[in-house]
């Protein structure tokens, strides 16, 4: 009975061991056979809310950090200076509306009487009234394209968010100065995020594009993201080689026994997020390359 039991607690020991050491064994398989980096980073397009007219905030619709839909009013820019300007613009082209009607009733005067006799009229005179015609049209003209910039302005007073997303960094308030294409706030487009991983450049050559890819969040630990490289760095900016003094390169001293791999920036495309992630710019990264599963992917590109 006593040997049953031996054997018994010895089954159960050897089995958990085996499945220690099978998960074990996989954990190392994936860590150790396949590129990763905890270099990683989150990232999104950042649009610059930049106004496209100057003057004094009247209104602001939001508050910092709030989600906006695309179309969402943000703030609002004085109008009276705008409005001013569309009824002077006006009244500039009604007035010359008007000198229209006389340089061209005169202008038909003085055809006619030319036409009747060619001497009462001198041709300098003739050119004139030509001139003042055809410059009051073109006066008329200028003006009608005025006033419609002047009514496109006015619309500018109103500034709406371009996509979707989360406005960021408003350090204004009623009564501010906004300068027209000058940023105001930034608007995280929810709609763009992605993954940097920045792996060692001695990786790089095993990572293709579409390649499978893991994504570990340190704010998400226990959620892991999906997705697929998107694409690869061609570039990094040299870390010496600069002008310095008198326009001579600026180069800094090297330690000759130890080579630091440069990193190269590798774009995953994430798939859709787990329930209760929330992406955020700037999020910490652990990324790795799922060699495993891209057999059939890398036939089907094998055989295009």
């Amino acid at each position: 009975m006593n040997i049953l039991k031996l054997l018994t607690k010895l089954i159960i020991s050897f089995a958990l061991f085996g499945t220690a050491l099978y998960f074990g064994y996989n954990k190392y398989k994936e860590y150790f056979a396949n590129p990763w980096t905890r270099d990683g980073q989150v990232r999104a397009q950042v649009i610059q809310v930049s106004p496209r007219v100057s003057g004094m905030v009247t209104k602001i619709d939001i508050i910092d950090n709030q989600f906006v839909k695309k179309g969402d009013l943000l703030f609002e820019i004085d109008k009276e200076p705008f409005l001013i300007q569309i009824a002077q613009t006006k009244a500039e082209l009604k007035r010359e509306q008007a000198n229209l009607r006389g340089t061209q009733i005169e202008y038909e005067r003085v055809k006619k009487i030319a036409k009747r006799d060619k001497g009462a009229i001198s041709q300098k005179d003739m050119v004139r009234h030509e001139v003042n015609y055809y410059k009051s049209l073109a006066n008329i003209d200028s003006l009608k394209e005025k006033l419609n910039n002047a009514k496109l302005n006015l619309t500018f007073t109103d500034i709406h968010a371009s996509v979707d997303g989360y406005v960021s960094n408003i350090n204004f308030q009623v009564g501010s100065q906004a300068v027209a294409n000058k940023a105001i706030l930034a608007l995280v487009d929810s709609n763009s995020f992605w993954v940097f991983g920045y792996f060692r450049e001695n990786m790089i050559g095993d990572v293709k594009i579409g390649d499978k890819a893991k994504v570990i969040l340190m704010a998400y630990d226990n959620k892991p993201l999906s997705g697929r490289v998107e694409s690869i760095g061609w570039g990094i900016a040299p870390s010496d080689g600069n002008p310095g003094v008198n326009l001579l390169p600026s180069i800094k001293p090297t330690f000759q026994w130890i080579r630091l791999a440069q990193r190269v920036p590798v774009r995953v495309e994430l798939d859709t997020l787990p329930d209760g992630v929330q992406l955020r710019f700037g999020l910490t990264a652990s990324v790795i390359i799922l060699h495993d599963n891209n057999t059939t992917l890398q036939k089907k590109k094998e055989t295009k």
